[in-house]
């Protein structure tokens, strides 16, 4: 009895190992996936996967009026990190529609376009805002492959209760692991703190210390190096677009009746960004019996 139990035990144990192993083998197999010639994914949080993306939803550069500024910004510093070189996280707040997200696209787009024996492969990686906890997992499987990435997240923000935040913060700076060198995080924002304004103000008034209460989440974007401020566009930097995207999709349309529909568009709207202008774009280009490609 004594010897059948000790096979017994032996079998199990086996058994354990075999298991162990195969997790293992699949746990390597997904941290090191096959990426092919794709250079844009989607990270899929719950299957740790990275998806590839065909098309990607872009402008090209040259549409973007009104933020050359900002943009030659990004792309000095996305080129530093393309090339190997040192480069800053990115976080892109502002007003709505003014092309923050826009920019990192067509940025990615324009220098993978570029023939340039320094230029190192790039490759985006969109990562949804709720996934953000995911984001260690994230950067040890693109740690291991040859290639710079930029982690894009859209339209970021935290709320009252929120602690995903945490798992950024150690990504941007700090943190026994660190961030790999081949990776940066993009992000864009409506607000420029990451966090609700009356959220802060709430903290400051309850907390024994106000300035102690608030520090931990305010610094999550003092870890971004760069920040890049998109602000509402006047009239005529609002035309300018729309000017720009008729121009691009050769509508035919009169300036006249371009300008006048252009303004009454943007009045019943209450606002004017490159959201709006294209917008307008679309609406014309349907009435005339075009697509925009």
């Amino acid at each position: 009895m004594g010897k059948k139990h000790t096979l017994e035990v032996i079998a199990q144990s086996l058994v354990q190992i075999a298991n162990s192993l195969v997790q293992i083998t699949n746990t390597k197999s997904r941290a090191t996936p096959e990426i092919g010639e794709a250079d844009a994914f989607h990270w899929d949080a719950n299957g740790e996967e990275l998806i590839a993306v065909e098309h990607v939803s872009r402008v090209p550069l040259e549409l973007l009026e009104g933020i050359d500024h900002l943009s030659g910004q990004l792309m000095q510093n996305t080129l530093q990190f393309t090339r190997g070189y040192a480069a800053n996280n990115a976080l892109l707040w502002g007003a709505r529609g003014m092309g923050k997200s826009s920019l990192v696209k067509a940025l990615h787009a324009e220098i993978c376009q570029l023939d340039e024996s320094d230029l190192k492969r790039l490759i985006l990686v969109e990562i949804d805002r709720e996934d953000i906890v995911s984001l260690p997992q994230l950067m040890r499987v693109i740690s291991q492959l040859d290639a710079q990435f930029i982690i894009f997240c859209d339209d970021l923000s935290f709320d009252e209760g929120e602690a995903s935040y945490k798992s950024l913060k150690t990504i941007l700076d700090g943190g026994l692991e660190g961030r790999p060198q081949n990776t940066l995080f993009y992000a864009t924002s409506n607000r420029r703190h990451l966090m609700p304004r009356d959220m802060i103000d709430n903290e400051q008034s309850s907390a024994i210390n106000p300035g102690e209460a608030v520090h931990e989440k305010i610094s999550l974007s003092d870890r971004f190096g760069l920040w890049l401020g998109f602000h509402n566009c006047s009239q005529d930097e609002y035309l300018a677009m729309v000017a720009g995207y008729v121009n691009y999709y050769k509508i035919n349309i009169s300036p006249e009746t371009q300008k006048a529909r252009a303004i009454e568009w943007a009045a019943t709207r209450g606002s004017r960004s490159g959201r709006v202008a294209m917008q307008f774009v679309r609406q014309i280009a349907g009435e005339m019996g075009q697509t925009l490609n």
